[in-house]
């Protein structure tokens, strides 16, 4: 047998087996859109209902009337922004120190660093909403939604990696020449990272597009609810308008989709960047 024709057999087996894999997958996002369209009683028919039907817009006409997803929707976006350019630069920064200075406590840092991804977020939410909330002051403020997670360590070790990859001559020149620290770091050294940006912009962003919980405890003023917050929201103790879950679930969803599917190329990209040196 010829190596072409084993390749494809081994492209064709391992289609086989990645696309019903795929359709596991896609399965329960196509049922979130197909019951975006349908009433409330449809959704609990007997008859399982896979076409779309024709309610998607009342659907979101109740949404909007229950939850003003549309201000939650402005809110989610301004803070998920922001949020992600304040964390990048934090995080760009600090793998920048990690990698091009020494200082005393240096190893400490990063054992705290690789400890703290291992901590469970519920361990440090309970103090930091007292701190936040209680100590300061700060519920139902755009501080709080943004400010309080903007350290992300996971983020630290990727800049640091990209940076560590960089040839240390390239700023050692820079340095002879006269250059600033800060030019050094913003004109030579983020360019070079651009990749791993890019891709740690989709974590964070996504991360706060999703985060739920945060914004539920720090934020009891119905004008500072994030979108995951409103659509919490809907569920009552006598009702759930399952309907206009459903369609906002479809409004989170689909903007998500849409902006990996077009960055996919930087996300593997940053991802991959510095696995081989």
């Amino acid at each position: 047998m010829s190596k072409s024709r084993q390749q494809r057999l081994r492209a064709i087996g391992l289609h086989a087996l990645l696309i019903p894999l795929a359709l596991i997958w896609v399965f329960p996002l196509w049922m979130m859109a197909v019951f975006a369209t349908l009433p409330d009683h449809a959704i609990f028919s007997p008859n399982i209902v896979l076409w779309f039907g024709t309610s998607f817009f009342d659907n979101i006409s109740n949404l909007q009337a229950d939850t003003d997803f549309l201000r939650a929707m402005f809110v989610s976006i301004v803070v998920g922004i922001i949020y992600t350019i304040l964390s990048v630069m934090l995080t760009a920064m600090a793998g920048w120190a990690l990698v091009r200075y020494r200082f005393f406590g240096k190893s400490l840092v990063l054992a705290i660093l690789l400890g703290t991804i291992t901590l469970p977020y519920f361990v440090v939410v309970i103090p930091q909403f007292v701190m936040v909330a209680r100590d300061f002051g700060l519920g139902n403020t755009w501080f709080a939604l943004i400010g309080p997670p903007l350290f992300y360590s996971l983020g630290v070790l990727f800049m640091r990696q990209a940076f560590t990859m960089m040839p240390a001559e390239l700023f050692d020149a820079a340095r002879v020449e006269g250059v600033s620290e800060w030019r050094i770091f913003f004109r030579v050294a983020l360019p070079l990272a651009r990749p791993t940006m890019a891709a740690l912009s989709i974590i964070l962003f996504l991360y706060s597009w999703n985060n739920y919980l945060w914004p539920l405890l720090i934020s009891s003023d119905r004008t500072m609810f994030t979108a995951p917050v409103a659509l919490g929201s809907l569920i009552g103790p006598s009702k759930v308008s399952w309907g206009g879950i459903m369609a906002g679930a479809v409004l989170l969803t689909a903007p998500m989709i849409a902006v990996f599917l077009l960055l996919q190329r930087h996300f593997v990209a940053g991802i991959t960047a510095g696995a081989v040196k």
